[in-house]
């Protein structure tokens, strides 16, 4: 498994060692990013100047990709065969955005990928500051975990144990010093928040930790946005699970954006299906998109 990437380098873990290896020529553009599994040969010892080559990179079970904005259609793939995608996502400093999980929440469907709401830094927010941000996604079977920087977060680790979870969010949000206390030897560079309430970047490359109990556990740069310019429409509203049923009684080819075009997404929110505010941050979505809806 390709546990690292670093200027045409590839840190790879194979038989409880570490191997670097740098890729094959006859692999052409095709690209290697952390948790691709792959076929080496060349010098597997592991030594200091030992290297090897990649020369196939095998059928991936899942993809989790991006886009730099909405507008961009260059995907840009963050991992490959993740179980599990860990928003994490801080109660106070930076603030919460409910538009960020809910992006994320979509490119984890669309991937293929089980989603995991994770709210840090909760002995900073006030008393019910978590239970109201997650009230946002009650109808849906979101797991949620809080963890605290004062306390050790077990309950994180037991949904993390024996599998491959890569953890995505803002800069500053704790995301490296989380990984720090669930891989102790991980040594993440950690920071503060900025005067304007927005992260410094810390990790500056995606890397796969091996977690004690078992499992991996992926450490990715803190984002900015996060684009959806490669999921298709059906998919975007697919990743809104609690609005996609009451889609099923709109007419054909409504485009969900308003009840004016006759949409039932309005009526299904005033039944109590949904939120007011998830059908407006869909409907953000896809006004974000502009050419890329049709």
């Amino acid at each position: 498994m390709v546990i690292g990437v670093d200027r045409g380098r590839y840190t790879c873990w194979i038989d409880e060692q570490v191997v670097v290896a740098m890729r094959a020529r006859e692999l052409g553009r095709k690209s290697v990013v952390v948790g691709d599994r792959v076929a080496l040969v060349g010098d597997l010892s592991g030594g200091p100047d030992a290297l090897a080559r990649i020369v196939r990179i095998e059928e991936r079970r899942s993809v989790l990709r991006r886009t730099a904005d909405d507008d961009d259609p260059y995907e840009r793939v963050i991992v490959a065969n993740a179980d599990q995608l860990v928003i994490v996502t801080a109660l106070v400093d930076p603030p919460p955005r409910t538009g960020f999980v809910d992006r994320c929440l979509v490119a984890a469907f669309d991937a293929g990928v089980e989603p995991l709401l994770c709210l840090t830094k909760a002995d900073l927010a006030a008393d019910g500051a978590a239970e109201e941000f997650r009230q946002h996604w009650s109808a849906l079977d979101l797991p949620v975990v809080t963890t605290r920087r004062d306390g050790e977060p077990v309950d994180l680790e037991e949904r993390l144990n024996g599998r491959l979870s890569v953890l995505i969010g803002h800069s500053g949000v704790g995301k490296s010093t989380l990984v720090n206390r669930l891989v102790p030897d991980a040594a993440r560079a950690t920071g503060g928040v900025s005067a304007v309430g927005k992260g410094r970047h810390t990790s500056t490359s995606a890397v796969a930790l091996a977690l004690p109990a078992g499992g991996w556990v992926i450490d990715t740069p803190g984002v900015r946005s996060f684009g959806l310019a490669h999921v298709s429409p059906a998919s975007l509203l697919a990743g809104f699970t609690d609005l996609a049923e009451g889609a099923e009684e709109c007419p054909s080819g409504c485009e969900h954006r308003s009840s004016e075009e006759g949409c039932a997404l309005d009526e299904w929110v005033a039944e109590g299906h949904a939120s007011p505010e998830r059908l407006a941050s869909y409907r953000h979505l896809l006004a974000s998109r502009g050419d890329f809806v049709s």
